[in-house]
């Protein structure tokens, strides 16, 4: 058995029953399992539970809202975040044990991990987000916090950080239907934020936003290199890009739009 080491493993969860355990049991090494969960209606809890994770129910507040929550309920200021449909390789697990005692014992603020993408069951080989992509995981709560955004948040820190090299994993969406209810939702969260920022609508953009992202993904990051899925990952990322700002200029014209789409995701289970 892997030695304990006096940090805090957070998931954010609701109905992730089928992914919970693996993420939970690919680190040995937490001295605590923390998974906050915002009412799932399936058997999340019960597996977390099952699997060493103490559970805390919290109603969603926001992506950022909802991990700084979670910091406040941590153990342990050493905090690592994974998502339900991410968990660590071994490699990682060996070089997260060798370092993070020095690393925990520093004035260090956080740690970027890589991470790589399984997109249709198979690892990307070429993409570049999807090969090695950088990302703040592991931090000290005292000197960084996430920010408040609903969506696409990331770790805000100022201080120093190291980089370890061994891959964490993410198994992206099961099929290309839980990638668009997630495409639908994202967008959703993401125009609220625009709304409460009152940006112009620029509607002009959208078809150049939605060429420039195509290609950004499939040519610049190399997606032809990983052949049709390379060529699925850019064109979902440029109608995300794209949809979004339909969907931002409907708020903006039609206020009453932004009440019944709530509802609508709220009972296809989306919204939380």
């Amino acid at each position: 058995m892997a030695p304990l080491l006096p940090i805090t493993l957070v998931v954010i969860t609701r109905n992730e029953a089928q992914k919970i355990a693996r993420c939970l049991d690919s680190v040995p090494f937490a001295a605590e399992k923390l998974v906050v969960d915002s009412g799932s209606t399936d058997d999340t809890v019960a597996i977390a539970q099952a699997h060493g994770a103490r559970v805390v129910h919290q109603d969603w507040l926001g992506f950022g809202p909802q991990r700084n929550f979670a910091a406040t309920q941590c153990r342990h200021p050493w905090i690592l975040a994974l998502d339900a449909d991410e968990y660590l390789t071994p490699e990682l697990v060996d070089e997260l044990q060798r370092r993070l005692p020095a690393l925990m014992e520093s004035d260090a603020a956080a740690a970027i991990l890589r991470r790589h993408l399984i997109y249709m069951g198979k690892p990307m080989r070429w993409y570049r987000p999807a090969v090695g992509e950088k990302m703040a995981r592991f931090y000290h709560r005292d000197r960084a916090r996430w920010n408040d955004v609903r969506v696409h948040e990331s770790l805000q820190f100022s201080g120093a950080s190291v980089t370890f090299h061994a891959p964490f994993l993410h198994d992206n969406n099961p099929s290309l239907v839980e990638k668009q209810l997630k495409v639908l939702l994202y967008a959703e969260l993401k125009c609220r934020d625009w709304l409460d920022k009152n940006k112009p609508t620029r509607m002009w953009q959208t078809p150049f936003v939605f060429a420039l992202a195509f290609f950004k993904d499939y040519v610049l990051r190399l997606g032809f290199l990983d052949g049709w899925r390379g060529y699925a990952i850019a064109q979902t990322a440029a109608s995300y890009a794209a949809y979004k700002r339909m969907r931002y200029y409907e708020m903006r014209q039609n206020p009453a739009s932004r009440d019944t789409a709530a509802a609508a995701l709220t009972r296809s289970g989306l919204d939380h």
